[in-house]
């Protein structure tokens, strides 16, 4: 606790700095900080999230025989997968056409590398500029993320070799 001298020179005690400093290093410090850190948590686990969804939509599109089939049902897995975003979103992917984002299932077409071979491509996405999880951080994110958050994968069908 410091003294200092009032206009007549008479000792006068400083109360409440500190407690001032500490509400403004709150307020403009550590607050902003934490919510950065929540939201890139949150980012992060919705990566993950559109990973595992993308990877089970292709690990379905095994189980069924026909193209339509394996369309309808790698998307249906993968909409179960990330639910959790598709509800805060408040998107409705329609799994009988899956040929619009935010669930993308290609038709069975000839692999790249193996043309006796069919892949299906699952592609799901979320963006993160339209639905937030931070009101403001959209745009703030937006400078590092310029796309919506995707993930990819691939099911290569051995449709009958040995």
């Amino acid at each position: 606790m410091s003294i200092t001298a009032d206009h007549l020179g008479r000792p006068r005690r400083q109360r409440g700095i500190a407690t001032l400093e500490f509400a403004l290093m709150l307020l403009f410090g550590l607050l902003p900080l934490l919510l950065v850190t929540y939201s890139g948590v949150m980012i992060m686990a919705a990566q993950q999230t559109l990973s595992a969804a993308s990877a089970e939509g292709a690990r379905a599109a095994f189980r069924h025989a026909t193209p339509t089939e394996r369309r309808t049902a790698a998307c249906v897995a993968a909409r179960r997968s990330m639910q959790w975003l598709l509800t805060y979103a408040r998107q409705t992917p329609d799994c009988a056409a899956a040929g619009a984002p935010p669930i993308t299932v290609s038709t069975p077409a000839p692999c790249a590398d193996l043309p006796a071979a069919q892949c299906i491509r699952v592609e799901v996405s979320y963006d993160y500029r339209a639905h937030p999880f931070l009101p403001g951080t959209g745009r703030v994110y937006g400078w590092v993320m310029p796309r919506a958050l995707r993930s990819t994968a691939v099911a290569q069908l051995d449709l009958g070799g040995n």
